[in-house]
């Protein structure tokens, strides 16, 4: 019997596995198709990622720096309020290495990462857990003493177990120009209702161009119309949701939810990468799969560590839906040199932004 067994080996899952593993676990991960595919996620991150990966795994990683943004309440005409620091903010990363990198780490330190397993049934009992999936080899029977659900947004495990889901599904698409584009500043729009649009440079890998709607918008047509705006072909293009607002409840009788699955994302981009690791890391210093009850210090623990920077983020995301002049007066006011961090919206308190605001005078 393993100790956990992940669904799941995006950044969320197989950052558990690792962490769990150092820690004496015995672990197993399943994933359902290739380690980093198929992408449906902005590889524009900030730069406490590299945390998360070995010394030698940025130069590899990293495809291009961003010190600012260009915030437009129009197209790609449009004027634009500038936020820029003078040193990076964030960084771009091959998303896809990303994954496998992590996955690797995960491997290295003894858990069992396959690929091609596909999850159909989750069975929680009173001492443990049954996962099947469907492999190469055919199906196969788990048994754990802990699931873990890290299958992002339209989670099997949240479904079997039968836990809430999140509070929205946003469908987000992106699209890819070939073409190096070294751009030091990330193109945003607020003309997308209840989100944005969003134009980023990629280095030697071109650009990338987004969007995100909610459920019942036409997010195809959208698309189409940025890229006609910005009159661009993209090379490829790919699609999939993006959680919001965490559900009530993120662990059962014998499992628990983490990253996307769990929706422990940032509220105004849908970004997911850093809350979700931070939170696998909460999820194996608090839960002892011998003992189940330590999953709610788990439910505790990592809201706490999410809670301010996700109802602030929220608040941040309103804003996208004020009237126009309410918005072009509050980014005149705010444009200029910041001092916040893209991943911890507590930052716009802090001294580096104080000092940013007090610089403009």
């Amino acid at each position: 019997m393993y100790d956990f067994v992940v669904v799941g080996a995006g950044p969320a899952g197989s950052r558990f596995a690792r962490s769990a593993s150092e820690r004496g676990r015995d672990v197993l991960v399943l994933e359902s198709g290739e380690i980093g595919r198929p992408l449906a996620c902005s590889g524009h991150v900030s730069r406490d990622v590299w945390e998360f990966v070995p010394d030698g795994a940025r130069e590899r990683l990293l495809q291009n720096e961003v010190y600012g943004a260009r915030f437009h309440l129009g197209g790609a005409d449009s004027d634009a309020h500038a936020f820029y620091k003078d040193e990076p903010v964030s960084n771009v990363i091959d998303r896809v290495g990303l994954d496998r990198t992590l996955a690797d780490c995960a491997r290295e330190v003894g858990a069992d990462v396959r690929d091609g397993h596909t999850v159909t049934r989750v069975a929680e009992g009173p001492d443990g857990v049954a996962v099947t999936a469907r492999g190469p080899d055919g199906t196969e029977r788990f048994e754990a003493r802990v699931v873990v659900g890290a299958d992002g947004p339209r989670s099997k495990v949240r479904e079997e177990v039968g836990l809430p889901e999140p509070d929205e599904l946003l469908h987000g698409v992106l699209g890819f120009e070939p073409g190096a584009d070294h751009g030091d500043r990330v193109d945003v729009h607020l003309t997308v209702p209840r989100f944005f649009a969003w134009r980023i440079p990629r280095g030697e890998a071109g650009a990338e161009y987004g969007l995100a709607v909610a459920p019942g918008d036409d997010a195809p047509a959208r698309f189409e119309a940025l890229l006609d705006d910005y009159g661009v072909d993209v090379e490829k293009r790919c699609s999939g949701a993006i959680p919001v607002g965490p559900p009530d409840r993120t662990v059962g009788e014998r499992s628990l939810l983490v990253g996307d699955a769990a929706a422990q994302t940032k509220p105004f981009t849908g970004g997911g990468i850093l809350y979700g690791m931070r939170a696998a890391d909460v999820a194996v210093r608090e839960v002892d799969p011998r003992r189940p009850a330590t999953l709610d210090d788990y439910e505790r623990a990592w809201r706490d560590e999410l809670r301010t920077d996700q109802q602030l983020g929220s608040l941040i995301r309103a804003g996208y839906s004020m009237p126009e002049p309410v918005q072009r007066a509050g980014l005149r006011a705010f444009s200029g040199e910041i001092g916040v961090h893209m991943d911890r919206p507590t930052s716009l308190f802090s001294r580096a932004q104080l000092r940013a605001l007090l610089s403009w005078g």
